[in-house]
């Protein structure tokens, strides 16, 4: 298994332990997720740490993923489109904002693998019910929810396409 790369090693968890996350496996996570690329260097990115059951059952409930609340910790993953429209403009805003957060919630998993901890990137729910949920900033938008613990369940075997499916080579 330490021979399988990591990025073979992540893979969606929705079942987790009631145990408490390790505040340094946690921080490990975090720091992973501030050193993302990010456009311009801006990091225009915040990540609201929750462990209250009542704000869980909240955001599960925004997501319509009962699996959210039954994660020790979630993770919101918020970009701040502002701070990168501030240099880029409305392509900072609508795009490179997001491509960045989406950069930190990979970054996020990948950490939570090589843990040997579960994680799942949920990205479908109502984002306003989210950010209500937490009191964000009108500025702050929730793209992302990342429930982290240990796994109850195991990876089984993933398909994916064939890369003669989805890669293209273009030269000269």
């Amino acid at each position: 298994m330490a021979d399988t790369p990591v990025f073979r090693r992540r893979y969606s968890c929705r079942r987790f332990a009631r145990t408490t996350l390790h505040r340094t496996m946690l921080e490990q996570v975090l720091e992973a997720a501030v050193w993302a690329p990010s456009a311009g260097n801006l990091q225009p990115w915040r990540f609201i740490v929750v462990t209250s059951d009542e704000l869980k059952e909240r955001l599960a409930a925004a997501a319509h993923q009962e699996f959210v609340a039954e994660a020790p910790v979630v993770i919101v993953v918020c970009a701040v489109p502002g701070e990168s429209a501030r240099r880029y403009g409305e392509r900072g805003r609508s795009l490179y904002s997001l491509q960045d957060t989406a950069a930190a919630t990979q970054n996020i998993l990948l950490a939570a693998a090589e843990l040997g901890l579960g994680s799942c990137w949920v990205g479908a729910f109502e984002e306003r019910a989210a950010a209500t949920a937490l009191g964000l900033s009108p500025a702050w938008r929730p793209v992302a929810l990342v429930p982290v613990g240990h796994p109850l369940e195991t990876a089984t075997a993933r398909e994916r396409r064939p890369m003669q499916d989805v890669v293209l080579f273009r030269s000269g």
